[in-house]
């Protein structure tokens, strides 16, 4: 197995199997491999990549743009079909779309004409578990993360981080044990960035999610997650794999004041350099 230095070497070397873990609610891809077709050709997208992510952790994936993150997400989502390799989710192979598995896409996706309250409502609507005790809990979520005020509202009337958080919300409102989220703050303004990813970092720390986070920014990445997963060009592999050590248990605003920061994140800049 490849071996993997984190930053500087100033803690231990990894590899891409982080020894003995727990899987009950997490991920574990083994040699996932996507080509699919264009007009003109085949198009490689993935190549043997594998990694695992453990229940209650928080990992991020970058990469060089069009390298697959997006597909990899769908793969784990059970969206799109591996031509080689397998997933498996929560201890059980992925061969479809799964109720354990919520994903939080680049727009919030809210409908303009229903308040935040509905809108929050509506995966459960769509399952058909909106009964009493899902609206009680809808109500709950939104008190915990201080949107009960604005229930009554609609989207319009909210700014871009609490539409977010309203988004992570709704997908929360269905009790996923597994979080993917694809680049869910692109749209923001960068100090809105800032706040948001501090909401959501403790939004799911508070839930005790397992989250996978697509993401361009590596800033982003390294203040926000527990390691940080580096593809290469596609067709993707697993290029590197960063563990952030003691930055784990700070949240994103105080990793970014950590002189351990920089190191990270020159780490993970020079891995998508050398490609």
């Amino acid at each position: 197995m490849a071996q993997y230095t984190d930053a500087g070497g100033l803690f231990p070397t990894i590899s891409t199997e982080r020894g003995t873990i727990s899987m009950e609610n997490g991920i574990t891809l083994q040699g996932i491999g996507l080509t699919y077709q264009t007009q003109e050709s085949e198009v490689e997208a993935l190549r043997d990549v594998s990694f695992s992510v453990s229940g209650g952790e928080f990992v991020a994936l970058v990469g060089p743009s069009g390298c697959g993150k997006s597909t990899l997400l769908g793969v784990i989502a059970g969206l799109e079909q591996p031509d080689s390799g397998t997933v498996t989710v929560c201890g059980e192979v992925v061969r479809g779309p799964s109720r354990r598995v919520g994903f939080m896409p680049q727009r919030d996706q809210l409908f303009s004409w229903r308040t935040i309250r509905d809108n929050v409502l509506l995966g459960l609507q769509i399952r058909r578990e909106h009964g009493e005790e899902h609206r009680r809990h809808v109500d709950v979520l939104l008190s915990r993360y201080g949107l009960d005020g604005f229930a009554r509202l609609y989207p319009g009337q909210l700014s871009g981080g609490m539409r977010q958080r309203c988004a992570l919300i709704r997908t929360l409102a269905t009790d996923p044990d597994l979080l993917l989220l694809d680049e869910p703050f692109s749209a923001l303004d960068y100090q809105t960035r800032l706040t948001v990813s501090g909401d959501i970092w403790r939004i799911i720390r508070s839930e005790g999610k397992t989250a996978l986070l697509v993401t361009h920014d590596i800033a982003e990445a390294v203040s926000m997650a527990d390691r940080v997963v580096v593809l290469s060009q596609r067709p993707a592999v697993v290029k590197a794999i960063f563990d952030m050590g003691p930055l784990r248990s700070l949240p994103p605003l105080q990793r970014r004041e950590s002189p351990l920061f920089s190191r990270f994140f020159d780490s993970v800049w020079k891995e998508l350099e050398l490609q």
